[in-house]
């Protein structure tokens, strides 16, 4: 199944890495100073950075938190593991 796909989706990769060149864009012959380019929208960077560590932090807690509630399941299986074998003896 995996020749079968192979097979088929090779001559479309093949073709489109042929062409590639093709589509690239056409390089700049001559240097243009920065005064001549034309300013974009800056965006500041201070939100995106608090809210990417923000979301870091969450991932990270409620990773923890998820550790501490299956830690806690264990040490009540095992609990109960040692209560029954200790009643049968």
């Amino acid at each position: 199944m995996l020749r079968q796909l192979f097979a088929r989706c090779a001559p479309v990769v093949f073709l489109l890495l042929a062409a590639a060149p093709l589509l690239a864009q056409e390089p700049q012959n001559e240097f243009v100073p920065l005064s001549e380019v034309p300013r974009t929208e800056q965006i500041p960077a201070a939100p995106f950075v608090f809210v990417a560590y923000a979301i870091v932090w969450l991932a990270v807690l409620f990773y923890v938190w998820t550790l501490w509630r299956r830690q806690g399941r264990v040490e009540r299986e095992l609990q109960d593991l040692q209560h029954k074998m200790g009643s049968r003896s």
